[in-house]
């Protein structure tokens, strides 16, 4: 009788440790990033704006103290960004206008980062009331997330495999549809990295000669010397498909500058802003610019929020909106909107 009993005992001990709960999947996810001193990750993202999606390949990087390289590639334009942080300084390169905007930020913790691990867990341990699901093949997590800039995203659902391992995100909105989703490829929670791969003048060599080589191949194509009109001449306008109420296009004015057109669409009502489009510069030398700001990744592409301003470039257009009397989510929603403009006159 006495064998039987411990059997039975051995038997609940050894059920119970295999047993995967809400605690047990939140401490194993938890210390395996938070012991990590370096890890990187592959990951495919995809965020969801009305009837268009827009698909990246990200890459992660991450050292102990505080360093984050995120390396981005819009899958269907190639447009590539990368955000940077070390030594409490922030940077948003982009290497196709050799320029990159450079902000005194808490990024990437004062937002969730669907695509970051440390964010990931931070969102975790900042929600008291997490519903633990078991999946099919696995578990999830249903957690509520924080965009300041972003009001309308409200909770995210983690989803791991039956051996607790990441495997993807899913962001949703107010009205519950899915607004961002991310698929994690492979995660080394022991990568090799050091300071020089976050080196924001490593990064700078590399985008020079990677410039270099494609200057070269544009002039040995396009015959070296020519010029296009293409370049300092905008093919069209675009115009906000979403326009806060009582508030309307007052005024178009195009302006030439040293490096080409300008367009100026001035909007009044109750809620005034402008909204500015010009051909992108692509600078010879590697470009800093100061911003008194956070990064906020729209639907296409990175841009950089200050107060009462944002600025962004897609497809070799710059833009730039400044408003004293828009929320900074009414900023993002025009923004965002004008990637679902059908292409006006000029």
């Amino acid at each position: 009788m006495k064998k039987l009993f411990l059997l039975f005992i051995s038997l609940v001990l050894l059920t119970g440790c295999g047993k995967v709960d809400k605690d047990k999947l939140i401490k194993d996810f938890k210390d395996k990033v938070e012991s990590s001193k370096a890890y990187s990750l592959d990951s495919k993202m995809e965020i969801y704006n009305a009837e268009d999606t827009f698909e990246y390949d990200i890459k992660v990087y991450y050292m102990d103290d505080d360093y984050f390289k995120v390396d981005m590639v819009n899958t269907l334009s190639k447009h590539e960004q990368v955000i940077l942080r070390n030594n409490d300084e922030v940077y948003v390169v982009t290497p196709s206008l050799n320029k990159s905007y450079k902000f005194v930020s808490e990024w990437p913790y004062n937002s969730s980062q669907s695509y970051i691990l440390n964010s990931l867990v931070k969102d975790i341990l900042d929600d008291d009331d997490i519903l633990f699901t078991m999946e099919k093949d696995g578990y999830s997590l249903k957690v509520d997330v924080n965009y300041p800039n972003n009001a309308n995203l409200k909770y995210e659902n983690i989803y791991f495999d039956k051996d607790m391992n990441l495997k993807s995100v899913n962001v949703y909105d107010d009205e519950d549809i899915m607004a961002i989703k991310v698929d994690f490829n492979k995660i080394d929670y022991k990568a090799n990295l050091s300071d020089k791969d976050f080196s924001v003048d490593n990064l700078i060599d590399e985008n020079c000669c990677n410039t270099d080589d494609e200057n070269k191949e544009n002039n040995e194509g396009n015959g070296e010397g020519e010029s296009s009109e293409e370049t300092s001449s905008l093919k069209d306008i675009f115009y906000p498909l979403y326009v806060p109420a009582n508030t309307y296009l007052k005024d178009k004015e195009t302006v030439n500058t040293e490096n080409g057109e300008r367009v100026i669409l001035t909007f009044n009502g109750d809620k005034n802003f402008v909204l500015i489009e010009e051909v992108s510069k692509e600078y010879e030398d590697f470009e800093i610019i100061p911003v008194y700001g956070d990064p906020l990744m729209l639907s296409n592409t990175i841009g950089a929020l200050s107060s009462n301003s944002l600025s962004w470039s897609v497809d070799n257009v710059d833009y730039y909106l400044a408003s004293n009397d828009l929320s900074t989510t009414e900023i993002l929603t025009i923004a965002d909107s004008l990637n679902r403009t059908v292409i006006s006159e000029k």
